[in-house]
């Protein structure tokens, strides 16, 4: 799940020669927002639209514990071949890590190549889903594995009653990451493209293959995503804001990473903090965003003032609070890139706090 992923990421790091102890950030440093510091295994209120320090230390939360008698809903996987879709199609690879343009600091030259590639699906269908009828549904990037993964969180917060029964849809990116590959291409970049994949080519299949109906209220549909996968599951809502609602991330990469450059979003993801949320009326968005106290700083070559993780999830959380967006921020101590250790306490919650408020349209 996360931990394979953030082993990738770690991977590349050293290959670039880039690799090495990030710095640990407190709570309470010069230019933090103002956070409440919570008790060891406690989670926020699930009322609460503000800032929370968890951890060092971390319980594992009960819901991820299979519960004798709990209904137990069924994940199913399938794959999808580049070459039977119309939008990325066909892919992009590097050989090499890209060298920060001369002409421009924002951005990096990278020489790529085409690819084809299959893009593996998973598929949690509820025990309570009535068929023919439409469900909500939350995307999760970098699946399939998360279809399984969460499962019992699942079984254990529809069956509470916690959250409604969804049906959840993880998605592999399609290779590599960030300037130069697929999984860039798809996730970093600030616009709508990857949102309008997923409604084409993902979300047919997925009703085909596992006979399902998916609601087309925005309301009932979350993306959820951790790192480029987090500032991923932003850029859809955002720029397709007529299909997603509600977003969760982790170690959000709310930074500049997009390419190729963009003049109209210069900044890439930094630009959500930077301009887009201040500047931009508020949008019906509710976000849950987390980070840990030795998250990412400066992972390649670009020196840019755009790549500090911590830095960018905090100023999220500043002008998310101005504008008054529904949020809540999780600052989770003792912990790195992908906070595995403090997931394990809190995403539960997570999942029920973004889900909070949904209600089915009359005669969904």
């Amino acid at each position: 799940m996360y931990k394979t992923f953030a082993l990738t990421l770690l991977v590349a790091f050293a290959c670039s020669g880039l690799a090495g102890a990030q710095p640990v950030r407190n709570y309470d440093d010069k230019g933090a927002p103002p956070f409440k510091v919570l008790k060891e295994g406690e989670n926020p209120p699930l009322d609460a639209y503000d800032n929370f320090v968890i951890g060092p230390k971390y319980v594992t939360a009960p819901e991820r514990k299979a519960v004798e008698g709990v209904p137990q809903g069924k994940v199913q996987q399938f794959t999808i071949d580049s070459k039977e879709t119309k939008l990325f199609n066909p892919g992009i690879a590097r050989k090499q890590f890209g060298k920060v343009d001369p002409n421009n600091p924002k951005t990096l030259i990278v020489e790529t190549h085409t690819i084809d590639y299959k893009r593996a699906i998973g598929v949690y269908v509820p025990a309570q889903y009535k068929p023919g009828t439409e469900a909500p549904f939350m995307v999760v990037h970098d699946g399939p594995g998360q279809a399984n993964g969460y499962k019992t969180i699942l079984d254990n917060l529809i069956a509470q009653k916690r959250i409604p029964p969804i049906v959840l849809i993880a998605i592999a990116n399609g290779g590599g990451d960030a300037q130069g590959h697929e999984r860039g291409k798809e996730y970093d970049n600030m616009n709508g493209d990857y949102a309008t994949y997923i409604e084409t080519e993902v979300l047919p299949r997925v009703e085909r293959h596992c006979n399902v109906k998916l609601t087309k209220d925005p309301d009932g549909r979350a993306a959820m995503g951790n790192s480029s996968g987090g500032s991923a599951a932003l850029i859809m809502a955002w720029f397709r804001n007529d299909l997603y609602h509600r977003v969760l991330t982790t170690s959000g990469t709310f930074v500049n990473q997009a390419w190729p450059f963009d003049p109209k979003y210069p900044d890439g993801a930094w630009g959500f903090h930077e301009t887009l949320i201040p500047k931009e009326p508020k949008k019906p968005i509710r976000l849950f965003i987390s980070v840990g106290d030795k998250d990412l700083l400066n992972p390649n070559v670009m020196r840019d003032g755009m790549h500090d993780w911590v830095e960018a999830n905090h100023r999220m959380a500043k002008v998310l609070k101005e504008k008054g967006y529904e949020y809540q921020y999780l600052f989770c101590r003792g912990a790195g890139h992908s906070i595995g250790n403090a997931q394990a306490q809190f995403l539960p919650h997570a999942i029920e706090w973004v889900w909070k408020g949904y209600a089915p349209k009359e005669g969904k």
